[in-house]
């Protein structure tokens, strides 16, 4: 796979994971993303904003500084934010820009290109990929809490319970042009 291809799908997989913690806390109110279920445990503002704050550290200048910024307190992104759902979407979008961003200049930059997180040296290709996972972990930690709160109301973000077959015959059926990440968005 060339630069370009990888970067084409890496930033597909984050749009995707973008797109699943969004369509599952559109499904929540403004009291359940501060709910935990524990006092220990992380809220989903909790998650989104601890998200916000590695984003913008790890993509604010991402060819130029580390990827963990002295104005960054990690600590504090894991106590609850005093934000609406609202005020909490439009920071989790302006991060994202970042992350989209970086990937842009990246598409200028050779993929074995060494920027640094931690003070430790990673290719551009290590970097994204490390983000890429630490995201798609905590997406899936919105989903299923989100899940939680939601209850019955809880529209299914992928094939719901009992319709594989139906789905399965849609595709196997169907238009192949499609794919998995236009698919379900």
């Amino acid at each position: 796979m060339d630069a370009v291809n990888y970067l084409d799908t890496v930033e597909k997989l984050f749009r995707y994971y973008k797109h699943l913690a969004e369509k599952a806390v559109e499904q929540l109110d403004d009291h359940q993303i501060h709910q935990k279920h524990h006092p220990e445990d992380n809220s989903v503002a909790i998650i989104v904003g601890h998200l916000i704050g590695n984003m913008r550290s790890r993509f604010t200048d991402f060819f130029t500084s580390d990827g963990e910024k002295s104005w960054r307190d990690r600590e504090s992104e894991f106590m609850d934010p005093a934000l609406n759902k609202s005020q909490l979407l439009k920071e989790w979008e302006e991060s994202w820009k970042l992350v989209f961003t970086a990937i842009d200049q990246a598409r200028g930059h050779p993929l074995d290109a060494i920027v640094f997180i931690r003070n430790e040296g990673h290719t551009v290709l290590e970097a994204l990929q490390r983000q890429l996972a630490h995201y798609a972990y905590h997406v899936g930690q919105i989903v299923f809490w989100s899940k939680s709160l939601a209850g019955s109301d809880w529209k299914s973000l992928s094939i719901p319970k009992g319709q594989s077959a139906a789905y399965n015959a849609g595709k196997f059926g169907g238009d192949k042009s499609r794919s998995f990440f236009t698919d379900k968005m």
